[in-house]
């Protein structure tokens, strides 16, 4: 295979995909170009850094030299930043199964890719391969909160997965004995995603209910409400996510980087006692009790 990569800025990103796609691109992906850790928009918002990196996997056959010489015209662009590389042959769904190895968060809590063997069977074992939606336990905030919920079981709650990905932390808390999640997503690959690792954990339909956002019961109110988005959409979401817990209730915010969590905390303090429960890799995991 071929990979081009050419730089974008966020506005031009939806020409130079379907450049690539055009010109017979089997897959586009987009990076970041600076140093941006990450960008979360709003809920309906296109989640773009500002300088990004787009890369083109194409075919090996393709003339290369033409190629970059229509690019560079359609993209009124400069040749010589259009960059390219020979990728070596290689089994990729092989290397993805030998890169992905079970993991342990806290005592007894492990994911499980399915080609594996459980490494403890009397262990909470989720079974989870990399799919549509990011949520794998591999990033320090979904470690964090695997950690957080294995410490802190959450025995017959009701619990809200906002923002669900995978799913991962609704499964968790259903394997750690919580009696219902409801977990919700605003792309419904993560509802599709969310589903098919549910039914791979054998969790009964009626213990997990996915949907929109707008799914949720206008009354509904949760033991336990978890949010692993970012620190933009968990300030606009303060006042629906602090409705959704119960007086008592505990809520966990993740995703959100060291340098935000003063500026979260204080946003969510009208509601619930803050404190710090976890910080990784510079990021934060904030912990709240709703107050009475």
């Amino acid at each position: 295979m071929i990979q081009i990569t050419l730089p974008a800025k966020a506005e031009q990103t939806e020409a130079v995909e379907d450049a690539l796609l055009g010109h017979g691109a089997v897959s586009v992906m987009l990076r970041d170009a600076g140093d941006v850790p990450l960008l979360e928009p709003l809920p309906g918002e296109e989640p773009l850094w500002p300088d990004l990196l787009v890369t083109g996997l194409f075919q090996p056959d393709i003339d290369l030299d033409e190629l970059t010489h229509i690019l560079a015209v359609e993209l009124a662009m400069d040749a010589s930043r259009i960059h390219h590389e020979v990728l070596p042959d290689r089994d990729w769904v092989r290397a993805c199964m030998d890169d992905f190895h079970p993991i342990r968060f806290g005592q007894r809590l492990w994911i499980v890719p399915t080609w594996h063997e459980t490494p403890d069977a009397d262990a909470v074992n989720i079974r989870l391969d990399p799919g549509l939606a990011f949520g794998t336990g591999t990033h320090p905030t979904t470690a964090m909160c695997l950690r957080w919920l294995d410490a802190h079981p959450p025995q017959a709650q009701e619990v809200l997965d906002y923002g669900c990905g995978s799913g991962i932390l609704a499964i968790g808390a259903l394997k750690l004995g919580a009696q219902s999640t409801w977990a919700v997503d605003i792309d419904p690959q993560a509802m599709t995603a969310t589903r098919e690792n549910a039914q791979r954990n054998d969790i009964p339909d009626e213990q997990l209910i996915t949907g929109l956002p707008d799914v949720l019961p206008e009354d509904a109110c949760f033991d336990l409400t978890l949010a692993n988005i970012l620190a933009s959409p968990l300030m606009a979401l303060a006042p629906a996510l602090a409705g959704r817990t119960r007086p008592g209730g505990r809520i966990i915010l993740a995703g959100l980087l060291d340098r935000q969590a003063n500026d979260l905390m204080s946003c969510y303090e009208r509601w619930f006692e803050m404190r710090i429960a976890d910080q990784q890799e510079g990021w934060t995991l904030l912990e709240g009790t709703r107050r009475q």
